[in-house]
């Protein structure tokens, strides 16, 4: 038995510890049975095959799997599936497709706002999120002025994406494909 299971089946024990869940990711509602312990992102890569989001750390400390639950950004590898059914998930595959782009992914490309890319679908939904926190008043840790706008700074930027971590240091082009994307806005 023990063999058999690392071979790839399971337990019939496992068997019964699996939950239905309906996960709406990219607009698309799948219906998915998991072990209630997957991660959010093991059920994105794992059961639904959506590899844009990268398991980097696998623990919270580098970005790689960031995706937007509701609107607002979440390390996909901190939470478990079963904790978002009904939720609206966005990754970096529902953001655009090679033909039709969103922005912040023309942007990246135009500003060479990646190099190996491990981490750029990451980067793109913090960077989606970024612009989105800003625009609606939500401050962070740098942000001067409560009773104001939000100033789009390169500081503001810097701290809001200091959870995205790039390996081959391409921040100065993802600030600027940021900048770019956001255009006047405040």
């Amino acid at each position: 038995m023990a063999g058999e299971e690392l071979r790839g089946t399971s337990s019939p024990k496992q068997e019964a510890n699996r939950h239905s869940v309906q996960l709406r990711v990219n607009t698309q509602l799948h219906a998915v049975d998991l072990d209630p312990r997957t991660t959010l992102l093991d059920a994105l890569r794992e059961h639904l095959h959506l590899t844009g989001s990268k398991k980097g750390c696998d623990q919270g400390q580098c970005g790689a799997c960031t995706v937007l639950v509701n609107g607002r950004r979440i390390n996909s590898c901190l939470t478990l599936a079963v904790m978002h059914e009904g939720d609206a998930i966005t990754t970096v595959e529902g953001l655009g497709t090679p033909d039709r782009m969103h922005p912040m992914q023309a942007a990246f490309v135009d500003h060479d706002g990646f190099q190996c890319g491990y981490c750029t679908p990451g980067q793109i939904c913090s960077a989606v999120a970024v612009l989105d926190e800003i625009a609606t008043g939500i401050p962070s840790h740098v942000t001067v002025d409560l009773a104001t706008p939000i100033a789009l700074s390169e500081t503001e930027i810097r701290e809001r994406m200091s959870g995205n971590i790039c390996r081959c240091a391409a921040y100065p082009n993802i600030i600027e494909a940021i900048r770019t994307v956001a255009g006047g806005r405040p």
